[in-house]
């Protein structure tokens, strides 16, 4: 925690701030920190417990995704109210766990938005690399209905499906473009020159487009 502690920026934490993220430690020395920390699962779940953001991103780098029950993750995400532990735990830990399934399905209908929006994530996780047995035109039906008014979280990890969807699977393709152009979620969306628009129609068409599939 010391360590932590000397790694803190004022200037860091001011622009973590403004996005919900409450530390102040670049990324960067956060990772070379736990690279020279390895695999330490006792540690990992004592630095969870501190409740801090920084200690907890640390945890998630440092543990072992497969060590931890079902129970213990539904509890770690219910307490991961800053966006980037959030992002952390489903991309770094939960997607890796033996349960991810049982999890996507049981935060995906989640009264919760942000437990909600984990089930989605994962969801598209299951789009891109396993979507045998997945109702594409299901999800494509709760996009239409619900994205537009979503909480934000929510919105994001529903429009990331919906262009998933539409990248991955060209027989659905028309339909997600159309649902993404009649929506206009994120279409003013501010993006930086030489990224990709988070709005649905444009990533999907350029990643299609660099992908070089019909």
């Amino acid at each position: 925690m010391a360590e932590l502690a000397a790694l803190e920026d004022p200037k860091i934490r001011a622009v973590n701030e403004r996005h919900g993220d409450h530390h102040g430690v670049n990324l960067s020395k956060l990772r070379a920190l736990a690279k020279r920390l390895k695999t330490q699962q006792d540690l990992a779940c004592r630095l969870w417990a501190t409740d801090d953001d920084a200690a907890r991103l640390l945890a998630l780098l440092v543990c072992r995704p497969k060590a931890f029950e079902r129970a213990e993750l539904d509890t770690m995400l219910r307490e991961a109210r800053t966006p980037k532990v959030h992002d952390w735990l489903v991309n770094y830990v939960v997607k890796k766990s033996p349960h991810a399934e049982e999890l996507r399905l049981a935060w995906f209908a989640d009264p919760d938005p942000v437990v909600a929006s984990a089930g989605w994530a994962l969801t598209t996780e299951r789009v891109a690399k396993r979507p045998e047995g997945l109702d594409l035109s299901g999800l494509l039906d709760i996009v239409e209905t619900q994205m537009k008014d979503a909480p934000e979280h929510l919105q994001w990890a529903m429009n990331h499906c919906l262009a998933q969807i539409g990248i991955d699977h060209a027989e659905h393709r028309a339909r997600a473009i159309d649902i993404g152009e009649r929506l206009e979620v994120l279409k003013d969306y501010p993006t930086s020159p030489g990224c990709t628009s988070p709005f649905a129609p444009v990533w999907i068409t350029e990643m299609v487009r660099r992908q070089g599939v019909g």
